[in-house]
């Protein structure tokens, strides 16, 4: 459906799905070893699943004594044995069978914790490069769409299979040990119903393909139209009925994706059933006919024990049919499951640590770009002395903000070197590099929380006193305390109970409250008036001292006071220096300076200023 996501066809596409027959059977061979770490546990939920169905088939056997010999004598005795026999299996079968089913049950829940674990871990080890293609909606919909459509195949399916394999060899076992005639005859039609549901199989899986992208693509719009940005987004560019038609088609296909997925095979099924159906007296004519051409005799309790366990067999025979529809089915989400778990590492974690960081950190002959687009940086050289501020600063687009996402290392350079004390940041702990590197970014994000938890996310350990201290050096204590709940205020979605610059204040705080040796300012008092940034920059001067502070900025006025400015321009550092030197070079950083001091915006239509 052409243009049913936001941003085009090919905007934040998800990652390729393997066609290659070869790739399928690979990850269905990868599905086994899931299950490699609770090998005791199934081997007692096998156990009890053969004695189960060895000990189904024994009624059928007292069922021959019963009709045959017990009523026929009149014995009693042997009658009442027989039927209390019946009688007992059925309740030991049962108990056995509910053990069985939670014991699957547990194991099954344990390997859908450790799959969904797996691959959210293995999401957090990739680069930003991964989320800024991405959908975030896709990447909800694999977690809990996709691994979710498998729960019932990794829960009982496994079970299902061998219960109904053991069942069905049991059942058949019996059957030609009662009369083998009747046992072929019986079962002549089932190798082309097995060929039959192969390929339903194959079709099924192609539209629960279908159907999972179009999940994914309903997840991604509800994620980005019904979100707070998404609301405002859409009701202030009066597009809230489009939006709204949008899902509404894709709604549409997704049903009929669900209607075709429920409906493939079932005519296939409905005819399996009907000839399970009409088999037992199939089988009272071909014993009657046998009879008839002088074969010999079919006593009346082989006759009923038979049919009475061609019943049994017909359930199991169908289930095992109905799974390879759904394990085919299931094909197509273990493919993508295993598709995000394929994801390369392109950020490899270092063994070395820091244990007491100067803050030192020096650009030399840095490269990069992201995926084949034109370099966004290159040969960028520059050092950051321990416990100085540098800002960096040029066009939208120069590479600032890069050069910020390389210093945490959110994505690896392309070529050169990014290090921290003499130690190139590749080869250290994420862990030891989150400690010495806090960034507080021009895109603030706060969870559906309490202030309190949002900023103690930096800093799990930290005392309220902490906290509180913390949010006084950004500037936003008085702010928190003056709320009916304080500290304990819900920020609400993505902090939208809170102004830019409050959300920001609190970016701050929690950078304070984490307290490392390095800062990446990227735009932080961006979105703050004139007099909060007065005091949000008093705050960051108190926490900048002894610290390296690298600074981000459109606002030249932020960074005058810099021990050393570097300007940027199209990825390449076009000079350095302090604000006295540059601007008496009246090179690139004096027309920035000149044109921040002396633009005048140009007044177009009725602008309406919200304070």
């Amino acid at each position: 459906m052409a243009g049913r996501r936001f941003g085009g066809e090919n905007a934040a596409e998800p990652p390729k799905r393997p066609a290659d027959p070869a790739v399928r059977s690979a990850n269905l061979r990868r599905i086994f070893p899931l299950f490699r770490s609770y090998r005791p546990q199934l081997a007692v939920v096998f156990t009890l699943i053969i004695f189960s169905a060895a000990l189904g088939v024994i009624p059928s056997f007292l069922l021959v004594r019963v009709l045959d010999t017990a009523i026929p004598d009149n014995n009693v005795r042997l009658l009442t044995l027989l039927v209390a026999g019946m009688v007992l299996i059925p309740v030991v079968t049962g108990a056995i069978g509910v053990y069985q089913t939670l014991l699957s049950n547990r194991v099954g829940q344990a390997v859908m914790h450790d799959l969904r674990t797996s691959v959210y871990q293995h999401l957090q080890r990739l680069s930003l490069a991964f989320f800024t293609r991405t959908r975030t909606g896709d990447v909800q919909s694999r977690i809990a769409n996709d691994i979710g459509g498998i729960d019932t195949v990794v829960t009982t399916t496994a079970t299902s299979v061998l219960s109904n394999v053991t069942t069905v060899i049991a059942t058949v076992v019996a059957m030609m040990l009662l009369d083998w005639r009747l046992a072929v005859f019986a079962l002549i039609l089932l190798p082309f119903f097995v060929w039959l549901t192969k390929r339903v199989g194959a079709q099924r899986k192609k539209v629960t393909a279908e159907r999972q992208v179009s999940l994914a693509d309903v997840s991604s719009i509800v994620q980005e139209s019904l979100s707070v940005s998404g609301i405002l987004l859409g009701k202030t560019m009066g597009r809230s009925g489009d939006l709204a038609e949008r899902f509404s088609a894709e709604s549409l296909r997704l049903a009929d994706l669900e209607v075709r997925s429920r409906m493939t095979g079932r005519w296939m099924m409905a005819a399996i059933q009907m000839t399970f159906a009409v088999m037992p007296a199939l089988v009272y004519w071909f014993a009657g006919w046998s009879q008839a051409r002088g074969s010999s005799v079919i006593s009346i309790g082989v006759l009923v024990a038979f049919t009475t366990l061609q019943t049994r067999l017909f359930f199991p025979i169908g289930s095992l049919l109905g799974v390879q529809l759904e394990v085919q089915s299931s094909l197509a989400l273990f493919d993508r499951i295993f598709e995000y778990l394929d994801q390369p590492i392109d950020i490899v974690e270092g063994t070395r640590t820091l244990e007491r960081p100067r803050g030192d950190v020096i650009f030399d002959r840095v490269c990069f770009r992201y995926d084949e687009d034109a370099w966004t940086l290159e040969d960028v050289s520059f050092s950051v002395p321990a416990g100085t501020k540098t800002a960096l600063v040029g066009e939208t687009g120069s590479g600032k903000t890069t050069c910020g996402y390389l210093v945490a290392r959110l994505y690896d350079a392309t070529r050169g070197t990014i290090s921290i004390d003499g130690i190139d940041i590749r080869d250290l702990t994420f862990e030891s590099l989150a400690a010495a590197v806090g960034v507080v970014s021009q895109e603030t994000y706060l969870f559906h929380s309490t202030v309190r938890e949002n900023l103690r996310f930096a800093h799990p350990e930290a005392s309220d006193e902490d906290v509180e201290e913390a949010a006084r050096a950004a500037q936003i204590h008085d702010l928190i305390a003056s709320l009916p709940d304080g500290y304990e205020t819900v920020v609400g979605e993505r902090g939208y109970r809170f102004s830019g610059g409050e959300r920001q204040r609190m970016a701050i705080a929690r950078t304070v409250l984490r307290n490392p040796p390095i800062l990446v300012l990227d735009e932080a008092t961006s979105a703050l008036d004139t007099q909060t940034e007065r005091l949000v920059q008093e705050a960051l001067e108190r926490l900048a001292e002894g610290r390296t502070t690298i600074t981000i900025a459109h606002r030249l006025s932020t960074v005058r006071d810099a021990e050393q400015i570097v300007v940027l321009d199209r990825g390449t550092v076009a000079e350095t220096g302090t604000h006295e030197e540059l601007l008496a070079a009246r090179g690139r950083y004096a027309l920035l300076v000149a044109r921040d001091e002396n633009v005048e915006p140009e007044s177009r239509g009725t602008v309406v200023g919200i304070a």
